[in-house]
């Protein structure tokens, strides 16, 4: 048995409940891991309000990291014993053990702990599609990105100043601007303080940016479309303040020409290897030293109410873990 959070209907943080519940044994492409820590991350709030649906009652939780117990047939890329982290669907990591599909679980360095592991690999697939996979990127670049001081902003800053892109983060006070510039942000607009757009453009020379990774959704996407440059790409990738409405595509091209996408990380990572290369790359910028994975927040699982709380009152800074 497991202590797990589950959901029976949707709602506030008040529908999320502690239940003991069968682990079993893994089938053929599955394995049993025992989690250290779980990761926290604003798709969970989706999915508890409602906003992406599940079949209820259901787990929550996306990603965590821990001790692979057992495997099934056809496993060959994790053994029991193995240290392991992962970002992967269906949703139900927060939970003391597991039975899932072994695809998406990647092993974990001995040099990263199970905190960093569970802390890192959404936010950090995220960003690695983000910079990687979305649309060419390259030194001397500028991009905008929201929510600077979040689990996903701090690791962009830093990853972005890795390769020599210069980001322009927006955050909600002087402190959390303070928190992006130290970890790499060229510069950090509060978005609390006048008008951002125009910010972004003074600081881009009235040029704009050739990229904005958008998590904020609703709040923030027309204004960052003004801020993009001609052919530049819109990454609409979570809607943190609510779903952005319908568009009228005819605007894209009297902006500039603009491109736009709403990715999602779990189409990126779909395919075994391509996850597993992704995640490669993640742990190298992280074992190098290039990206810290900033856990500001931690919370046993038995307070899960407090840690949704927290997250949607915006009260969190970096990543947010779930203890076992």
């Amino acid at each position: 048995m497991a202590r797990t959070a589950i959901i029976e209907a949707a709602g506030g943080p008040e529908v999320l409940k502690i239940v003991d519940r069968e682990v079993g044994e893994p089938g053929p492409g599955e394995i049993r891991i025992r989690h250290e820590a779980c990761g926290l991350n604003y798709i969970d709030v989706y999915q508890r309000s409602g906003l992406y649906p599940l079949e209820l009652p259901h787990a929550l939780g996306m990603e965590a990291a821990g001790v692979v117990e057992a495997v099934g047939d056809g496993v060959t890329h994790l053994a029991p014993g193995d240290r392991a982290a992962y970002a992967s669907t269906p949703p139900g990591a927060y939970t003391e053990a597991r039975v899932m599909p072994a695809a998406q679980v990647c092993r974990l360095p001995d040099a990263i702990s199970f905190e960093e592991g569970a802390a890192m690999m959404l936010k950090g697939l995220t960003v690695q599609y983000l910079f990687h996979r979305t649309t060419p990127l390259k030194s001397g670049d500028t991009v905008l990105f929201h929510a600077a001081a979040g689990g996903v902003g701090l690791i962009a800053c830093q990853w972005a100043k890795s390769e020599g892109i210069r980001l322009i983060g927006t955050a909600g006070g002087p402190e959390k601007c303070r928190l992006a510039l130290e970890h790499g942000a060229s510069d950090c607009i509060d978005y609390r303080s006048g008008d951002w757009v125009s910010q972004v453009r003074a600081l881009t020379d009235g040029k704009g940016v050739q990229a904005v990774m958008d998590g904020v959704g609703k709040d923030t996407f027309e204004g960052s479309l003004d801020c993009l440059a001609p052919f530049g790409m819109m990454m609409s990738f979570g809607n943190a303040s609510g779903p952005v409405p319908p568009l009228d595509i005819a605007i894209l091209g009297k902006k500039g020409s603009l491109k736009l996408t709403r990715p999602t990380v779990f189409s990126h990572i779909a395919v075994h290897e391509t996850c597993q290369a992704m995640a490669a790359m993640l742990m190298d910028k992280v074992g190098s030293g290039a990206v810290a994975i900033r856990i500001d927040q931690r919370f046993p699982l038995d307070e899960v109410r407090a840690a949704h709380e927290a997250l949607e009152a915006r009260r969190t800074t970096g990543s947010t873990v779930l203890t076992i």
